[in-house]
């Protein structure tokens, strides 16, 4: 197995987000040095991992000239998710449908984001409008994962997950609607935190949809990166509706009662190496202190079919609504087989809308009931191993490809349903040597809780790396 990475003795070093931070800070690394280090990194990585959608190292390397020292992170590179507006940057959504017409703005999250001082290189990959759980296409090449790229990279984040797990960059922005932030961080080695929905400025594209299933936030290498990511999106956008997270910098002495959830709510097992990993964790925390309660999954096997077909609603807004909700010159000729699919799923059961609707609002009830017994969920965050590049492509006939879909996720969509927080960690590694992601969920507001349960993990556990 050959690894692609970027790590070197270069001024990024092994350094996480906050490291180069604090060396730029410092005076030790310039804001110049660090922006053509990290595009030097992505030039070594992309023509084989193929994660970069636009390339804007000129205006990211005329902004590193006067950067200003302000936001926790000044002066480190980053990247956008190529469904999220950034000005100047075409904002295609992974879609031929979509024309490379460049945002005149950037969306509110954009803001926040950039106000913790990250540098934008680019804009990074996802699949066709972030509708499937691996970065694949039909009408060009896959993103591979940096760890084996005979292997999926995980979605709709993808690119954003490749280019910090292969080193090229420390952090990169990445957004869930439905395990989009902590699928491809399970795939790709990272930490993948995705926030209770409103925590961060909410996705433009979600803002007309009957229920917001997108949450914005970021992937990392390291718990500390995640944790001051939050911290500072926070300073610029706080929420009086729930908790403040503030700076979370290492674990809590509190024990907690922690549900375990071994099985998946549609009829497929987990496979055994996950499952093996999962209790690995449980009985860390165990032995440390912390209650361990098996439990069933906090929502009903109807779920997932109410998931759906709320997931062909957006589908079926994408391809009929496109023009109107995504760009004037939207061609929906060019919609791939299995957006159209899910649209299609949709029209042909229409008249479960309402109370696929009814049922999906109640489930944040029944969702954030289980914790008043329970500070946490424990769970696998995908069901099975990652996948080899090919077995959820978009071409593949579209009722496998769904069925696949939905077997491999079908612990990640209940939090962007009900607007839980939850997090994906690094904490075990297959046969073939690729990560095993092991998932938190906590109730709303409780992103302080995950944080300080995953840096007690990282620290008891290590997290898988790449380069290690």
């Amino acid at each position: 197995m050959t690894r692609i990475h970027a790590f070197g003795d270069d001024c990024l070093s092994d350094l996480d987000a906050v490291g180069l931070a604090q060396a730029i800070s410092r005076g030790q690394v310039s804001p110049v040095e660090a922006t053509e280090a990290a595009l030097a990194r992505i030039d070594k990585v992309n023509p084989t991992l193929n994660a970069v959608a636009y390339d804007d190292r000129e205006r990211a390397l005329r902004r590193a000239h006067t950067i200003d020292h302000q936001g926790i992170f000044a002066g480190v590179p980053s990247a956008i998710k190529n469904n999220t507006d950034y000005g100047g940057i075409p904002t295609t959504h992974g879609s031929a449908a979509v024309p490379p017409i460049k945002a005149v703005s950037n969306e509110p999250f954009t803001n926040q984001m950039v106000s913790t001082g990250l540098n934008i290189v680019g804009a990074t990959t996802l699949p066709a409008f972030g509708l499937t759980a691996s970065t694949e296409f039909v009408d060009r090449d896959p993103t591979l994962n940096p760890w084996n790229p005979a292997f999926s990279a995980g979605a709709s984040s993808g690119g954003s997950s490749v280019l910090v797990a292969a080193g090229a960059l420390p952090i990169a922005h990445a957004n869930d609607g439905g395990g989009s932030i902590r699928i491809p961080a399970a795939s790709c080695g990272l930490v993948g935190l995705k926030p209770t929905r409103d925590r961060t400025k909410p996705a433009a594209l979600a803002a007309s949809m009957p229920i917001d299933l997108i949450s914005n936030g970021v992937v990392t290498r390291t718990m500390r990166d995640t944790a001051h990511f939050m911290y500072g999106a926070e300073q610029y956008h706080a929420v009086n509706t729930m908790p403040a997270i503030g700076l979370v910098e290492g674990p809590a002495k509190r024990r907690l009662k922690i549900g375990l959830v071994t099985e998946s709510i549609v009829d497929s097992p987990v496979d055994e190496e996950t499952m093996a990993a999962l209790m690995r964790v449980a009985g860390v925390l165990e032995l440390a202190g912390h209650e361990i309660i098996p439990m069933v999954p906090p929502v009903e096997e109807r779920f997932i079919q109410d998931f759906v077909h709320y997931w062909g609603l957006m589908a079926f807004g994408i391809e009929y609504l496109g023009k109107i909700s995504i760009s004037p010159k939207f061609d929906r000729s060019k919609i791939d087989p299995f957006t159209h699919g899910i649209a299609q799923g949709f029209t042909k059961h229409l008249w479960r809308t309402p109370g696929a609707l009814k049922e999906l609002h109640a489930t944040e009830a029944k969702y954030r009931a289980v914790f008043d017994d329970i500070d946490l969920v424990l769970s696998p965050t995908l069901a099975h191993t990652t996948p080899e590049i090919g077995y959820l492509n978009p071409g593949v006939e579209f009722e496998e490809a769904f069925d696949r879909l939905v077997r491999y996720v079908a612990f990640t969509p209940m939090n962007n349903a009900t607007g839980g927080p939850a997090i994906t960690l690094p904490l075990a590694q297959s046969s073939l040597d690729l990560p095993i992601g092991i998932h938190f969920s906590a109730d709303h507001g409780r992103e302080r809780t995950l944080l300080e349960i995953g840096f007690e993990l990282e620290e008891a556990m290590g997290f898988a790396r790449i380069q290690g």
